[in-house]
């Protein structure tokens, strides 16, 4: 039976911490018969979320944390996936946006029916979102804009903070993976693309956290530019 280590990337979240950690470890102790992880990994936190991070690994069992000095979510997935020696690695968001009822669908994607990468999808058919129209409009672009620069792209939605891949994937992949911080996604996606890795997208039900510390336009204008490069890079 294959591992699963949940990541959850952390900045300054000691707000969320406490509350959403526990709720993700009753649902996968209740739904995922596979031996499982969650593994906080907080990078760069000035709050006090490390030390929330360290009270709640004593508290739960099968629940362990990283402490990265520097910030940036691609930063902390990469570092936590390279070393971790799970069959299938996953992350989300810690305000557990993605209804958690996707998850089990994405393990076994990796685990049952052979894909590399599994990703949650808010565009895909039968997905079910609550959101501003600021974020659905530049959501919708932002998908849009890949799939012109990227002809052949099967994916809709490049940015939900919701993935899992396998470990042969992630040993392939990671290594080639420059951005650190929210451009990691689509890049890692598009990377997976043109190297011919098998990715599965999950329709999702995504309600957004009204707190959310995402910049929705500086982080796309981000991630644009990262398309921009990504576009003309030679592997």
């Amino acid at each position: 039976m294959s591992r699963l280590d949940v990541v959850v990337p952390v900045y300054n979240e000691e707000k969320d911490l406490p509350t959403r950690i526990p709720q993700l470890w009753g649902f996968l102790r209740e739904h995922l018969l596979c031996p499982w992880t969650i593994v906080i990994a907080d990078n760069g936190s000035t709050d006090g979320s490390l030390e929330i991070a360290r009270n709640i690994s004593r508290r739960y069992a099968g629940v362990t944390y990283v402490h990265i000095t520097q910030k940036g979510r691609g930063r902390a997935l990469k570092q936590v996936w390279l070393e971790s020696s799970a069959d299938v690695m996953s992350y989300m968001d810690v305000d557990l946006s993605t209804d958690l009822e996707a998850l089990p669908r994405l393990v076994a994607a990796i685990e049952q029916e052979g894909y590399d990468i599994a990703i949650g999808s808010r565009l895909a058919k039968g997905a079910r979102v609550v959101r501003s129209p600021k974020r659905e409009f530049t959501s919708r672009m932002y998908n849009l804009l890949i799939g012109t620069l990227f002809p052949g792209v099967q994916f809709k939605d490049a940015q939900c903070g919701f993935k899992a891949v396998s470990r042969r994937a992630a040993q392939a992949l990671l290594p080639l993976v420059r951005n650190t911080n929210w451009f990691f996604d689509s890049e890692l996606l598009l990377l997976a693309h043109r190297k011919g890795y098998r990715i599965k997208e999950i329709p999702v039900a995504w309600k957004e956290d009204p707190d959310t510390r995402v910049k929705v336009l500086r982080t796309a204008w981000e991630d644009i530019k990262g398309l921009l490069r990504m576009r003309f890079r030679r592997l």
